[in-house]
């Protein structure tokens, strides 16, 4: 009798569900925070094009062109979450008596993963943060007028 209810405590299967779910939760947790941290990253370089495309829009329409206001534009427009973000506006002339004139807008700021700072919290080398970088061009409208005949 002594050994059989030694047998029957030692197989009792009442604990086993709680051994499994605390084993299994850290991984569940992992597997479900690595695509939504990578899905936050690849939103705020969606919002970087946003703002750097909308700013190149303004800088293509204004005259005159001034860079610190549309540069001012897109960190305005940028996402908070990245961190020291940075702006470049400029205006290029290129082609044949300053007839093919663009507006470039260079947008950049730094993300850092969750992910990352869990890998260092466990000791593993991990990058601080990632640079995302955006840029958008736009034709400037204001073209000069070359012999009576607008630039094409």
């Amino acid at each position: 009798m002594l050994k059989k209810t030694i047998l029957t405590k030692a197989l009792n299967p009442k604990g086993q569900s709680i051994v499994e779910i605390s084993l299994i939760t850290p991984l569940l947790l992992v597997a479900l925070y690595v695509p939504a941290d990578f899905g936050i990253a690849f939103f705020m370089a969606h919002l970087t094009q946003n703002a750097v495309r909308e700013a190149a829009r303004i800088g293509a329409s204004t005259d005159p062109f001034n860079n610190t206001t549309i540069q001012n534009e897109a960190l305005n427009r940028m996402p908070a979450y990245l961190t020291s973000p940075t702006a470049t506006a400029t205006l290029h002339n290129t082609g044949a008596a300053d007839c093919a004139k663009f507006v470039e807008v260079v947008g950049q700021g730094n993300y850092t993963y969750g992910l990352y700072k869990v890998m260092r919290l466990f000791g593993a080398t991990a990058p601080n943060s990632v640079t995302i970088t955006r840029r958008a061009w736009m034709r400037y409208q204001f073209q000069p007028i070359t012999n009576n005949t607008p630039c094409t």
